[in-house]
């Protein structure tokens, strides 16, 4: 596959990720902070469907062998670092890297200030990753469940898929969408006047 074709083909998926996330409200800065807040589920319910989906799929092609993996190898404290520093940012924040575009497209003004921190902090850590990284690394190299267990991924992949569509069901039994999307469609609480709890003005406000 050339160049130009994936470019293509990144520019599609991007384009059906921007949908989805648009059509799920995932982007909206109060339903992504209400789910730090533990008062909105949608997001954690559109990211374990993603992630079932893409558990399917990868079995498919996995167990078809038509799509080796290349797995990453662990860094306890890069991935414990990097995660706290990352889930801090999106809290916040009210977006995140993927977010962010699809905010833009909406209308959210202050999300082009988002956009420009994120470029800054990569640019940031381009420099620092020379001294930073050698002070993080450390961990078990790549590790995979199905190494640990001598089952194949396929197998394990289609169980867990399994495993997050019930949990998902619980989920939505437990806080359906709606009630946590509420009428505004912002994730704010219904009946709310106050802007969003990021700070980001409704493109309407």
């Amino acid at each position: 596959m050339t160049v130009l074709w994936l470019v293509i083909l990144g520019l599609a998926m991007g384009l059906v990720f921007g949908i989805a996330l648009e059509k799920g409200r995932v982007f909206e800065p109060g339903v992504m902070i209400g789910q730090f807040q533990l008062r909105s589920w949608i997001m954690l319910k559109m990211f374990l469907t993603a992630i079932a989906t893409g558990l399917v799929v990868l079995a498919v092609l996995n167990g078809s062998g038509l799509a080796p993996l290349h797995p990453k190898g662990t860094e306890y404290l890069n991935n414990l670092i990097g995660g706290l520093i990352f889930g801090a940012g999106i809290a916040i924040a009210g977006a995140c890297p993927g977010t962010v575009l699809a905010q833009i497209g909406a209308g959210y003004k202050d999300s082009w200030f988002i956009l420009a921190g994120a470029i800054f902090g990569a640019m940031a850590y381009g420099y620092a990753e020379p001294v930073l990284g050698p002070a993080l690394s450390g961990g078990p190299g790549k590790l995979t469940i199905a190494e640990m267990t001598g089952l194949p991924y396929w197998a394990l992949a289609l169980i867990l898929a399994a495993v997050i569509a019930g949990g998902l069901v619980f989920l939505e039994r437990w806080r359906p969408w709606r009630d946590d999307l509420g009428t505004d469609y912002t994730g704010v609480p219904t009946g709310s006047s106050a802007h969003h709890p990021s700070g980001l003005a409704h493109p309407a406000e």
